[in-house]
């Protein structure tokens, strides 16, 4: 060969694999592009399910869960389809436990995939003390949790998506710390400023989760200037529904009327169970109705809904007769079904069953919200998961995944009750 044929077939092999080189890097980059995701992609998208998560074993959050447990316990959410979690506090450990869970996990398998919506509790001054709340001033301690979710937030920035100021921070009935939007807004500014500033992800986006009465949804007594800056303030609405608890409540909705006497059992429960997803949809719709009235148009997700599979109070037999796994089986189909076709996130409450909520009566409904049982128990709602075998090979507690009832629909449906007759609740109010 020719030296002058012999350089350029050289030249030529040269520029060819530099091609090669930059078009491989090139597609690489635009990979790592496309998995640096942002609240706007994950909110409201169906294929990133969300859930609120806790993972306490114990009757004491003194007992935190281990990373270790974290990790089994994101395994599971993940093999269900979860890929947003909720946390409420960063006064403790377990939210950057949560946090270094999810990045072991993540450098152990690239391909895992978790973000999540990260809380910063909200009290007003002498919240949980012997002293009486004063509703009208924030807690000492408010400054010191935004600034530790600032930093867990930029710690966490391929993790934590969403920052939200306090949780049913200004609702009324939470008579123990509930504090004036003022005070919620205060803290959204800040963290807007430090968006502004470049002290926080331009990308990360900030709300306050509360209760769809906080929002304007309700009563006009909660229609306040305040509450109008800080719909403008955040980046989208997080309002709380719980047909649930307003079984007992506001029972209208949940009754059987007259109408259906005719109907069977499982008829019954099946239609009170489309009208508790009614409720939560009026909810939802109210609260858009208020902030469309203001001007605003963002988006609006559900921070927290749910349904409890033991009672012995209101809920339970001798209350509304709304506790069972059957019918949280069908709210979770129902509220998946619809906030998944409309571009809704739902928080839904909650991944694991917790007893610390009502340490000192184990049967209380706080402790039972969970999906899954603290020692591994899918419930009726993750029966067909179980049976797909999507929990094969993960534990919880040292347990393999089982279904609750050891499986038996026969048994499960005896502990199922059928809400009160209209007239019949109305007598027991």
């Amino acid at each position: 060969m020719k030296p002058i044929l012999r350089l350029f077939t050289i030249s030529f092999i040269l520029l060819v694999a530099s091609c090669g080189t930059k078009k491989e890097k090139k597609e690489i980059e635009e990979t790592q592009i496309k998995k640096e995701v942002t609240a706007k992609d994950i909110l409201g998208n169906p294929d990133y399910l969300a859930i609120s998560y806790g993972g306490y074993r114990e009757v004491s959050r003194d007992s935190q869960p281990t990373v270790a447990e974290i990790k089994d316990d994101m395994k599971l959410l993940s093999a269900m389809g979860i890929k947003i979690l909720r946390t409420y506090n960063v006064q403790l450990p377990h939210a950057g436990n949560v946090l270094n869970a999810i990045r072991e996990l993540k450098t152990e398998d690239p391909e895992f995939e978790m973000y999540v919506m990260l809380g910063a509790w909200i009290d007003c001054k002498n919240a949980w003390t012997d002293k009486e709340p004063d509703h009208t001033m924030e807690s000492e301690q408010n400054e010191g949790e935004i600034a530790r979710a600032v930093a867990l937030a930029n710690t966490y920035p391929d993790i934590v998506k969403v920052l939200a100021v306090g949780n049913e921070a200004m609702i009324n009935w939470a008579t123990s710390y509930y504090v004036q939007p003022e005070v919620i807004l205060k803290w959204v500014n800040h963290l807007q400023f430090l968006k502004i500033n470049g002290e926080l992800p331009e990308d990360l986006w900030i709300t306050s989760s509360d209760d769809y009465a906080s929002w304007g949804g309700g009563e006009e007594s909660y229609h306040t200037e305040d509450l109008e800056k800080l719909i403008k303030a955040v980046d989208y609405i997080s309002m709380h529904t719980y047909p649930y608890h307003n079984s007992h409540y506001n029972p209208e909705f949940w009754r059987v009327p007259e109408s259906e006497a005719h109907l069977s059992d499982i008829e019954k429960i099946d239609s009170a169970m489309l009208r508790a997803r009614g409720f939560a949809k009026n909810q939802y719709n109210a609260v858009k109705e208020y902030m469309l009235s203001l001007g605003v148009d963002k988006p609006i997700h559900i921070g927290e809904t749910g349904w409890a599979t033991t009672s012995d109070g209101f809920y339970g037999p001798e209350g509304s007769k709304a506790t069972d796994e059957y019918k949280e089986a069908l709210y979770y189909q129902h509220m998946r079904e619809w906030t998944n076709t409309e571009g809704i996130s739902c928080f839904y409450f909650e991944a694991f069953n917790e007893r610390w909520k009502d340490a000192g009566n184990q049967n209380g409904s706080e402790n039972h919200f969970g999906l899954i049982t603290i020692d591994g128990q899918a419930k009726y709602a993750l029966w067909p998961q179980v049976d797909s075998g999507v929990f094969d090979g993960l534990t919880r507690n040292g347990n393999s995944i089982t279904k609750t009832y050891e499986g038996d629909r026969e048994a499960l449906m005896k502990d199922v009750l059928v809400p009160p007759m209209a007239e019949e609740q109305s007598v027991a109010h």
